[in-house]
C-alpha cells in the first residue's frame, strides 16, 4: 500500500469512527488537543447522478453517452484548541452500472464517446488548518475551497463530482469597518479531473487579492486581482493577470426588489504566455424579483477576443464555468473571437419544486459570428429533511461553434 492510499485509507476509518461523535459548539475551545479532535463533528454526503449527453461531433465515433456515478463524501472537523482547528474532507466517485462516457481518464475506449467529466476513484477533496487570533482575522492553510464571489474567476466547480479545490494559504480580515480583505497564495490547482489523469494537477504561483467594501445595507463595491502564473509548459497560455470592480445593489419596487450588478474587468498576458494581448470582460444585469417568490432576471455578460489572433481572447481558468454561457458546457474555453451572451432568467416556485428557466443568445465579440444558443430548465425539492431531488436538462442549438448537444440529469443527494 503506498502512502497516498494508505494516507486516503487512514481519513476514511476516521470519518467512520467519528462521524457519530457528540459535536462541541464551534465557539467553545477544547482543554486538550485530544479532546478538541474527539469532539468535532463529522458529515457523510451522498450524491448519485444519472447524466445523459448527445453531441452531434462528426468527430466522436458514438454520439451519445451514459454516466451513472455516486460521489461518498467525508468530512471531519475538530473543535477549536488554542485558536486552531482542523479539517479533513475525503471524496469516493464510482460508477454504477453505465460507464458509457469519456471520463478523461484516458482508459481504452472511452474517447469514443462524449465527455462527461467525473472520473472514478478516492480523492482527498480538502485537508486544512485554521488559525483564529481573533474575531476578525482567519488565517487557513492547505487543500481548500476557494469561492470568491459568482465563482466566475475563481470557484470550485461544485456541480462535477470530484470538486476543484486548491493547494493554497489564504488570509480573511476585516479591515474595519464595512470592508473585508481576502489574499489567498495557491501552489497547486486541483482541477475536477483529479491528480491521476494529465493534467489534473496544475502547478501555480497564484496571487488571489480579494476586497468587498459595504457602502450601505444594500450596495457593495468589489475590487480584486488575480495574478496566475502557471508553471508547466503546457499551461503557459493560462497565466495572465487581471484586474476587475464589480458593484452589487438592491432596491425596493413597491412590494417588489429590484437587484442589479455590475462588473468590469480587464486581462493581460504575463510569465511564459506565448501570447501578447489585451482583453476586457463586461458583465450587466438585473433580476425583478416579485413578493409571491417569482423573479426574472436579464443579463449580458462579454468575453473580450480577436479573431484574427489565436488564444488573444479573456480566459477565466479557475472559474466554475459549468454556471456561465450555458449548463451543455460549449464554451469552457473562450473562443478566439470571443463570446457575447445576452441571457434571460425565470425563477419560480410551485408547491415543493423550485424551477428555473434560461435562454441564451450567443455571439463573436469580435467580428459577426453567431455561436448559437441554448435553452436551460431545472426543477428541484427535498424530499425530507436529509435527501433531495434535482431535474436538470441543457439544449444547446450551434450555429458557427461546436455542435448541437442535447444534456439532461437525474440527481439525488443525501446528508447525514
Amino acid at each position: 500500500m503506498n502512502s497516498r492510499t494508505s494516507g486516503i485509507a487512514a481519513l476514511t476509518l476516521v470519518a467512520l469512527t467519528v462521524v457519530g461523535a457528540p459535536a462541541l459548539a464551534q465557539d467553545t475551545e477544547a482543554q486538550t488537543l485530544a479532546g478538541a479532535i474527539s469532539s468535532g463533528k463529522g458529515t457523510v454526503g451522498l450524491r448519485y447522478r444519472y447524466e445523459y449527453v448527445g453531441d452531434d461531433n462528426p468527430l466522436l465515433v458514438e454520439d451519445a453517452a451514459h454516466a451513472s456515478t455516486l460521489r461518498l463524501r467525508m468530512n471531519y472537523k475538530t473543535a477549536p484548541y488554542k485558536k486552531f482547528t482542523a479539517f479533513g474532507e475525503f471524496d469516493y466517485i464510482g460508477e454504477i452500472l453505465l460507464s458509457d462516457f469519456n471520463n478523461l481518464s484516458g482508459d481504452p475506449g472511452r474517447s469514443d464517446y462524449p465527455v462527461v467529466a467525473d472520473p472514478k476513484g478516492p480523492d482527498l477533496n480538502q485537508l486544512y488548518l485554521d488559525y483564529d487570533p481573533n474575531a476578525d482575522t482567519r488565517i487557513r492553510v492547505g487543500r481548500q475551497r476557494i469561492l470568491l464571489d459568482n465563482e466566475r474567476f475563481v470557484g470550485g466547480v461544485g456541480w462535477r463530482q470530484n470538486e476543484q479545490t486548491y493547494d493554497a494559504a489564504t488570509l480573511n480580515m476585516n479591515a474595519g469597518g464595512n470592508t473585508e480583505f481576502k489574499y489567498s497564495f495557491v501552489n497547486h490547482v486541483r482541477r475536477i479531473v483529479g491528480s491521476e489523469v494529465d493534467g489534473g494537477r496544475h502547478r501555480v504561483d497564484a496571487h488571489l487579492l480579494h476586497a468587498r467594501v459595504k457602502l450601505s445595507d444594500n450596495w457593495a463595491v468589489t475590487p480584486y486581482y488575480y495574478y496566475l502564473d502557471y508553471q508547466d509548459a503546457a499551461q503557459f497560455t493560462l497565466s495572465t493577470a487581471t484586474f476587475g470592480i464589480r458593484a452589487t445593489g438592491s432596491m425596493p419596487v413597491g412590494e417588489n426588489k429590484l437587484s442589479l450588478v455590475g462588473e468590469f474587468a480587464n486581462q493581460t498576458e504575463i510569465a511564459g504566455n506565448p501570447v501578447s494581448y489585451n482583453a476586457n470582460y463586461y458583465h450587466l444585469a438585473a433580476d425583478y424579483g416579485l413578493k409571491n417568490g417569482l423573479s426574472f432576471g436579464l443579463a449580458y455578460e462579454s468575453l473580450g477576443g480577436d479573431q484574427n489572433s489565436a488564444g488573444a481572447a479573456f480566459r477565466t481558468p479557475l472559474a466554475t464555468l459549468h454556471a456561465f454561457q450555458g449548463w451543455a458546457d460549449r464554451f469552457l474555453a473562450t473562443p478566439d473571437a470571443g463570446v457575447n451572451d445576452l441571457f434571460l432568467t425565470v425563477k419560480g416556485k410551485t408547491g415543493k419544486w423550485t424551477l428555473t428557466g434560461v435562454y441564451h443568445d450567443f455571439s463573436a465579440e469580435d467580428g459577426s459570428a453567431d455561436w448559437g444558443s441554448e435553452f436551460d430548465f431545472s426543477a428541484g425539492r427535498k424530499l425530507n429533511d436529509q435527501v433531495g431531488l434535482l431535474l436538470k436538462a441543457a439544449l444547446y442549438d450551434a450555429d458557427q461553434h461546436s455542435a448541437d448537444t442535447t444534456v439532461f440529469w437525474v440527481m439525488f443527494t443525501a446528508s447525514y
